[in-house]
């Protein structure tokens, strides 16, 4: 499970570090894909499997359907993880996400997900306003 924030900056080849604690779950090759809310989503390869399948039974059907599958599918690339724990983000994606040189790296349960730092500060800031009213209307999640 991947949890925890990481500060990050991009080297001028495109490339960022992946924190160390997460290098052994994500393995040496990554799924690197468009997200939600404009950041990217890095999966392990066996957990990119699962949601793919997830998301493709539902390409063929609904216009949400397939919009989402092609957000994701279409814009999915692979990325080897170099010895120093550094992906190759590809432009279409940096560009996606609007990624610049400050980057956060956010682990999300069983996806590790890159943001633009102000775009993650501004984001974040917004969630922990609101995360009272949330809690309220997904119910409350931390009886369980």
């Amino acid at each position: 499970m991947f949890i925890g924030e990481y500060r990050h900056t991009f080297d001028a080849k495109n490339r960022i570090s992946l924190p160390s604690k997460f290098r052994k779950e994500l393995g040496t090759s990554v799924i690197v894909t468009r997200g939600l809310d404009h950041c990217l989503y890095v999966y392990p390869k066996a957990s990119w499997k699962k949601e793919a399948a997830r998301i493709s039974v539902h390409s063929s059907g609904s216009a949400a359907g397939r919009g989402l599958a092609r957000l994701m599918l279409a814009g999915a690339s692979e990325a080897d993880v170099d010895s120093a724990g550094r992906i190759l983000i590809p432009d279409y994606l940096k560009t996606f996400a609007s990624l610049s040189v400050k980057s956060v790296i956010a682990g999300v349960s069983d996806r590790v997900e890159v943001w633009d730092e102000k775009a993650w500060e501004d984001y974040t800031a917004n969630i922990e306003r609101d995360a009272d009213a949330f809690a309220e209307k997904l119910g409350d999640v931390s009886a369980r």
